[in-house]
């Protein structure tokens, strides 16, 4: 057991100075996993006091001996599930401001060619584009397992399966994305030489 999920088990009891410990344990993984997935820190800072609030709600439901992390995480998920989706829209509609893109291509200019920054654009909007039709549990298995760093047996718990499942929901989601990136890598099929004295109208007649 850890530090955290040790004083998890004496605040679940009753022994209130445990959470400085369970806090400065399970908080700085909460933020990282947060700040990958949302933008702004006053988001960031709202969901980790909310899950810290159901935590302590909740903290007589807490089984001594299990790790505190994952279910830190578990709630964390569920209350930034409409938050995400939010997000999500805005950061498109920040990326559509004429200034930031201005400000977006001028970075890019010195890194990278035109078309360069344009073969990225698009391969991001293609995964973005697949991302989104996962299905919901395989989106779920995929940011633990792969996002968060949790193990297959502690996603499968926050996920409510089994260790199988998370792992062939995991597979599944790769497959998905590996196939969306081949696929905005591959290149454009040729459309041939145009025909000599240009097209012919309906009918075969000029």
């Amino acid at each position: 057991m850890s530090p955290a999920d040790e004083a998890m088990a004496r605040y679940a009891q009753g022994d209130a100075a445990a959470f400085e410990a369970v806090y400065e344990g399970v908080s700085p993984r909460l933020e990282s996993y947060l700040r990958r997935h949302l933008r702004g820190t006053t988001r960031v800072e709202d969901i980790i006091q909310q899950t810290f609030l159901q935590m302590h709600a909740a903290r007589g439901t807490f089984n001594a001996g299990s790790e505190v992390f994952p279910w830190a995480l578990a709630i964390a998920r569920r209350l930034m599930f409409d938050v995400g989706r939010k997000a999500r829209r805005e950061e498109y509609r920040d990326m559509q401001n004429e200034d930031d893109l201005d400000a977006r291509m001028a970075m890019a200019k010195a890194i990278a060619s035109g078309e360069e920054l344009l073969e990225a654009r698009e391969i991001g909007a293609c995964l973005s584009a697949a991302y989104d039709r996962l299905s919901e549990p395989q989106r779920v298995a995929f940011e633990l397992v792969k996002t968060a760093g949790l193990s297959h047996a502690q996603a499968a718990t926050i996920a409510g399966t089994s260790v199988t499942g998370i792992k062939l929901r995991v597979h599944r989601a790769y497959v998905a994305l590996r196939a969306a990136l081949d696929q905005a890598r591959a290149p454009l099929p040729s459309s041939g030489p145009p025909r000599a004295g240009g097209l012919l109208p309906a009918g075969g007649r000029r």
